[in-house]
């Protein structure tokens, strides 16, 4: 298989000149940025500055089917861990093996899971989505493909063999994530119910359509493990508890050594359950903390961070009028506001929301 380079796209040159990024390098020098200018743009160094990708092809397939083993952390929601595994021995398409990350031991009710078709295990781990994602990764064998689920995510049927098709067809993509049916992270939630009827809507029968991404949604991502055990890959433990923007930071390391997908017949639901998430200030301090951080890190582009940042706190400001009853708006404005507090003091940290 022929071997290219390719530079990290963030601030294409061919777009925006010299000029562009001369005019760049002082904001991101000032944001504490660990980036090098490159060529073809800003590379972050902790990442390595450039992915190698194959052109893939019958001659790097495995000879025998790529083991799909399926990783979800979950703290304080035992019942909807429950619902999401019955879920998922319905199927016929089953996942090699299951790992749940838990923190504490009432995480998990084995009660209520009860017999399971396929292989599940438990391993526990300090609290905090990077730190009990990491606990999984430890236990994956370096030629598997770990899927990490939220404990909200219903898959469908056949979403094993896709993600598995994805890997097997195309060997320099390192980390493929779904098609959303529906999101009930965007309002109050779906039940286990609605969202079963929400994943009726799920066919898979069509050949897969595949579109390079910046960055997997935490809620279902597959990565290949051979990447992340060679070169030490690991989700950022400076990003505590819900670990908000967790899957960016992880895509944009991972993405130095291959393609980020997104695949048609990777179909799921989430249902956004409201319960064992973040407080809104916590949130609301994360919400500029931590892109901050992945800025100086050199994992989130300025530009995508500072409107992503922008976005929200205009969001959380606007609709403190008449705000959402799933939302704590005042509190996220809060959070919003003391962040940008300690930025300008220099105290800004992610793991400050441990304090709040």
């Amino acid at each position: 298989m022929s071997e290219r380079r390719q530079a990290f796209p963030i601030f294409p040159a061919e777009k925006y000149g010299n000029m562009w990024q001369i005019a760049a390098w002082p904001m991101c020098t000032a944001l504490g940025g660990m980036v090098c200018n490159t060529a073809a743009g800003f590379v972050p160094r902790n990442c390595v500055g450039y992915r190698v990708m194959t052109d893939g092809g019958q001659d790097g397939r495995a000879e025998k089917p790529l083991q799909i083993i399926v990783g979800i952390a979950t703290t304080g929601r035992p019942g909807i861990l429950a619902e999401t595994l019955q879920h998922m021995a319905t199927l016929q398409d089953q996942p090699d093996r299951v790992i749940v990350s838990i923190a504490h031991s009432n995480d998990a009710d084995a009660n209520q899971i009860g017999q399971l078709p396929f292989p599940f295990e438990i391993v526990t781990s300090p609290k905090g989505l990077c730190e009990q994602r990491n606990t999984v990764l430890a236990a994956v064998p370096s030629d598997a493909i770990v899927l990490f689920l939220d404990d909200d995510f219903l898959i469908s049927d056949g979403f094993v063999s896709a993600t598995r098709a994805v890997f097997e067809e195309e060997q320099d993509v390192v980390m493929a994530t779904g098609t959303v049916l529906a999101d009930g992270i965007l309002g109050p939630g779906l039940t286990h119910r609605s969202g079963l009827v929400a994943l009726a809507q799920a066919d898979n029968r069509y050949a897969a359509v595949r579109t390079e991404v910046y960055n997997a949604y935490g809620c279902n991502m597959a990565i290949r493990m051979a990447p992340v055990q060679t070169h030490a890959i690991r989700f950022d433990q400076e990003l505590p508890l819900y670990s908000w923007l967790e899957d960016v930071d992880f895509s944009r390391c991972l993405a130095a050594y291959g393609r980020v997908v997104k695949d048609s017949n990777m179909q799921g639901v989430h249902l956004g359950t409201k319960t064992g998430r973040s407080p809104g200030k916590r949130l609301g301090y994360s919400q500029v903390a931590n892109p901050i951080y992945l800025i100086r890190k050199g994992t989130m582009s300025p530009s995508r961070a500072l409107r992503l940042m922008g976005r929200n706190m205009v969001a959380n400001l606007a609709k403190t009028v008449r705000p959402e009853p799933w939302v704590d708006r005042i509190g996220r404005v809060r959070g919003n506001f003391l962040a940008v507090s300690h930025l300008l003091t220099g105290r800004m940290s992610p793991k400050r929301i441990l304090e709040l």
